[in-house]
């Protein structure tokens, strides 16, 4: 096996591919990339439940395949002069050179390294990588870490004739966006859970292009197409929350407020809130003004903001981090929020065009003198 290639190209590729790669693991191939040299350079990473998989331009001259210690292999192409980096490999033994540096370290038997699931087609799609990209970071906060609820450590895809919508759940809260999809493949409708560790290495992968990126349903698997790279994930099994009908929208109070002045109110207030010191924040919406406050044993915080609508004086209670994680995600300058009661949920959409996101908050009750 021998091919020399650019270092930012490897150095590249080693990146995508190592945050599949298992830290520890009983088997020693997992913790190594995956190194075959066909028409192309193959890198792969692999810790039996997500593979990422990508290929970059290289010379090659001897054909073969290698596994190489991830962290290993990525330090020393890391520090190696930005140059073409030759890499040949005799049996398990493998010579690096770069410049005026070489390296000479030992490789594993790519036999010892599994194959990534194959995924057959069941359904696809494809989306722009830059509305794949921010729908899932705008709704990956929201995904649960409670392993008691497995399905729910991940989340929902429902494909739709002509839209995508990804919907997180973690017990408090929802999160969930909605976006046309280019072009789709298979059964009219189809739906499926993707664990939300894959769906931040999608995340990542994604540029902030037009390019299309393709997603494929299996039967235990779905597929990521990104480029030149792919990941593979399992799918989660299980009932996944109905979530329309956890969501209220026959709220009888609905007010308006701009997005960036509602954040920095409740930062501000939150200056007193941290892990020693918990207190929810006590939202009074008045008409014409957001009243927030809180009281922690650092002392106490109030703050006002101005919204657009008649909140009748209701005192509903928030964690503030996930009031604050829900705005920050939103994609609109202004939203709306629609509330009931002080014990039922706020749901937060965009003030005025299409219904591309919606976010739902449950209450914290309040106790006196809070």
């Amino acid at each position: 096996m021998k091919f020399s290639c650019e270092k930012a190209l490897l150095q590249s590729a080693i990146g995508i591919t190592a945050r599949a790669v298992s830290p520890k693991s009983s088997i020693p191939a997992l913790e190594g990339i995956l190194l075959e040299a066909g028409d192309l350079l193959r890198l792969t990473g692999y810790n039996l439940e997500t593979g990422i998989r990508t290929e970059v331009p290289a010379q090659v001259s001897r054909k073969g395949s290698l596994v190489l210690s991830a962290r290993l292999f990525g330090e020393i192409i890391r520090k190696l002069p930005d140059d073409i980096v030759t890499f040949s490999a005799d049996g398990c033994m493998v010579n690096i050179k770069c410049g005026m540096s070489e390296f000479n370290i030992m490789g594993i038997d790519p036999e010892e390294f599994p194959d990534l699931p194959s995924v057959d087609q069941e359904n696809a799609f494809n989306i722009m990588q830059k509305s794949l990209k921010s729908m899932i970071s705008q709704t990956l906060f929201a995904v649960s870490d409670n392993e008691s609820r497995p399905v729910h450590t991940g989340s929902l895809f429902e494909v739709e004739e002509t839209g995508l919508t990804i919907v997180s759940v973690d017990g408090y809260r929802l999160a969930l966006r909605r976006e046309s999809i280019e072009r789709k493949v298979g059964a009219d409708t189809f739906s499926f859970v993707v664990p939300g560790s894959a769906l931040g290495e999608v995340e990542k992968i994604c540029a902030d292009c037009e390019e299309l990126a393709t997603v494929t349903q299996g039967a235990r698997h779905i597929m990521f197409q990104i480029g030149q790279t792919i990941l593979i994930s399992r799918r989660l099994e299980g009932d996944f929350i109905n979530y329309r009908q956890s969501i209220p929208r026959s709220n009888s109070i609905k007010v308006e407020g701009d997005t960036k002045e509602l954040l920095t109110t409740i930062d501000r207030v939150s200056l007193i809130i941290n892990e020693n010191n918990k207190s929810p924040l006590r939202c009074v919406f008045n008409d014409g003004v957001l009243c927030i406050s809180t009281r922690t044993a650092i002392g106490d915080a109030a703050d006002r903001c101005s919204i657009l609508g008649d909140g009748k004086g209701l005192e509903i209670g928030f964690n503030n981090r996930y009031l604050m994680d829900a705005l920050k995600a939103a994609p609109a300058q202004r939203v709306r929020l629609e509330l009931q009661t002080g014990v039922s949920p706020c749901v937060i959409l965009p003030s005025e065009g299409e219904e591309n996101f919606l976010y739902m908050v449950l209450p914290v009750r309040l106790k006196a003198g809070e």
